[in-house]
């Protein structure tokens, strides 16, 4: 098994905390935590890497006063890349992003400053984002001449709808503060630190058993990509496997016998 160790990293520090829990920081914060394709290499390291590690989830957050200003447009223009050396460069975005969101365990991104254009594309592939009130998304490809290549026309449609994702790129409306809560960008908006938060949130996940958020962090998303009758095979198929697990019965019989605390509103 290959260690972490063993794979230095350059522009994403990673740190195993208690519980398990794994905190990646994006360290490009000169540059605004833009990601350059050595970047997007390390994110396809760590994330192949983590979950044979022990990691329990992970908070994603960064170094700096921004999460991600997307793509590294000064590599870009330098590369002056051909058609098919971006081709390939967005594959391995698509390759990335995939390990998280697939990743089968909980990926929390805490958000501050920009989280643009690629950025958007990194954070929607985390299963729960947490915005401060100084965090703004958009997806400024319009008028950059651009198209998304890292995954926006699948994540951030999903989250947004596809008509709210084409005024985006095409007029470059900015969303932030509750409004980005209301369609969709993140799930919590905070007035203070999003990393406290999202190590809250990572805490609470990993109390559960490490099968069911495997389900809840890899299946959800697969059979999204399914016909209906297949999902709801699929959806039956893994229920039969984590609701049978040995972790359920004391928490079953803790429910049964009362014990067990219940669902309640605050």
């Amino acid at each position: 098994m290959i260690k972490i160790e063993q794979k230095p990293l350059v522009n994403l520090d990673v740190e195993m905390g208690e519980d398990n829990i794994a905190i990646v920081s994006l360290n490009r914060p000169a540059k605004r935590n833009a990601l350059d394709a050595a970047t997007i290499e390390e994110f396809v390291t760590l994330f192949s890497i983590l979950p044979r590690e022990g990691a329990q989830a992970v908070v994603l957050r960064s170094n700096g006063d921004h999460f991600c200003a997307g793509l590294d447009l000064v590599e870009h223009f330098n590369e002056d890349r051909s058609a098919a050396d971006f081709m390939h460069l967005c594959m391995r975005w698509h390759e990335a992003f995939n390990k998280i969101e697939y990743s089968g365990i909980p990926v929390i991104a805490a958000l501050k400053g920009a989280v643009v254009g690629g950025g958007l594309e990194l954070a929607s592939s985390a299963h729960i984002r947490v915005a401060d009130l100084g965090t703004y998304f958009a997806l400024p490809e319009g008028q950059r001449g651009l198209f998304t290549g890292g995954g926006a026309t699948i994540r951030v449609a999903d989250l947004v709808g596809k008509s709210r994702m084409i005024d985006m790129m095409l007029t470059g409306r900015i969303y932030k503060g509750q409004e980005a809560v209301d369609v969709g960008l993140c799930q919590y908006l905070v007035e203070d630190s999003a990393e406290d938060k999202a190590m809250e949130l990572a805490r609470a996940a990993v109390k559960n058993p490490p099968l069911s958020n495997f389900a809840i962090c890899s299946a959800i998303s697969h059979f999204q990509n399914m016909s209906p009758l297949d999902a709801s095979y699929a959806e039956a198929v893994m229920a039969g496997i984590v609701n049978t697990q040995p972790a359920s019965r004391a928490r079953l019989e803790a429910f049964a016998n009362k014990t067990a605390a219940r669902v309640r509103p605050d």
